[in-house]
């Protein structure tokens, strides 16, 4: 069977299964085809999830040994970005076979939320003192653009029994929430969008800002998509930037700093554009291989019917950043 084949019948049974998730969905493994290993990257075949429409992943590794990835969920057919509002978990142990953990959370979970529901953009994840915290921006009005809030929900596992209970006070209305957790245990916030970035430190409870959001100095471009990791004592904030040319968007850039609240020293573009009009991603260490996630539209065609991708991630010798080789499919390198 030919790839071409292979990609439609791929295709036209994500026409059949996408929308059909319900709440409190099993545990069901997608088959994701062992990487096969070329000349042209790392093999993976991306998008590596195909029973629905994800984007905007926040990966991170937990105490029991797999990888977790927490994305947002593009419900077909799209209305934009506003009919997102129910949040699955992915898991993996080998990077090959991934497990569909089932639906956390939806805009009816949540008591403060818009009434009309929708608008659950990317979220993030974090555990501390044996509770797992899931951080996702909803608006708390009709009037979404301006009531923007970060909800907080927890659980003692990390994808299952998440319970809402309630936003953090006192901040803007910006989304794109971020929370990297110190080696020291000192958990730091991150958000922002439409070329604002601010970070601060949360309180001990993970609920509250200790002290002032600060804004993050030192971003070339910023536009949203925060994301906070630490490398050999080094601390990288990576993001979405503002491109538009020739009908490609959002590349993936950079920065570090030897604080976790900067000033932040520019460092490059990591991932180039991908066929979506947006991107957001995360890059974790898991088994001693580094990882960029991101998304992109080739199952779809659509620029809001977005899928959640991953590679190998490679640093030179003096800690910068080399960018990464997108794959497809095929396994082959997208161009």
């Amino acid at each position: 069977m030919n790839n071409k084949i292979s990609t439609i019948l791929l295709l036209a049974v994500l026409a059949i299964t996408i929308g059909g998730c319900s709440k409190k969905d099993s545990k069901t493994s997608v088959a994701v085809p062992l990487p096969v290993e070329n000349a042209n990257g790392d093999g993976f075949k991306n998008p590596f999830v195909t029973n629905i429409y994800t984007a905007d992943p926040s990966a991170h590794v937990w105490a029991d040994g797999r990888l977790y990835v927490y994305p947002s969920h593009d419900i077909a057919p799209p209305r934009g970005c506003d009919l997102m509002d129910q949040y699955h978990v992915y898991s993996t142990a080998d990077m090959i076979t991934w497990r569909d953990e089932g639906e956390i959370l939806r805009a009816s979970d949540v008591s403060w939320g818009r009434a009309e529901g929708g608008f659950m953009w990317a979220p993030d994840c974090a555990y501390k003192n044996g509770t797992y915290y899931f951080y996702f921006p909803h608006p708390s009005g009709t009037d979404w653009g301006n009531t923007w809030k970060i909800g907080v929900a927890t659980s003692k596992s990390p994808a299952s029994g998440f319970k809402s209970q309630g936003y953090i006070a006192g901040l803007e209305s910006l989304i794109d929430p971020c929370v990297f957790v110190d080696d020291d245990g000192q958990a730091y916030f991150y958000y922002g969008g439409g070329n604002i970035c601010k970070g601060g430190k949360l309180k001990d409870n993970m609920m509250e800002i200790d002290g002032q959001m600060q804004t993050m100095q030192g971003l070339v471009d910023f536009h949203e998509a925060t994301w906070v990791h630490k490398r050999n004592g080094i601390y990288y904030l990576s993001y979405a930037d503002n491109f538009n040319e020739a009908g490609k968007h959002n590349r993936m850039r950079y920065a570090t700093s030897k604080s976790p609240l900067g000033p932040w020293t520019y460092g490059g573009v990591y991932i180039d554009p991908t066929d979506s009009f947006t991107d957001h991603g995360s890059i974790v260490e898991f088994k001693g291989q580094w990882y960029a996630f991101y998304h992109n539209s080739s199952l779809s065609n659509n620029d809001w019917l977005r899928s959640i991708c991953v590679n190998k991630l490679y640093y030179n010798a003096d800690g910068s950043i080399r960018k990464i080789v997108q794959t497809s499919l095929t396994g082959t390198k997208n161009n």
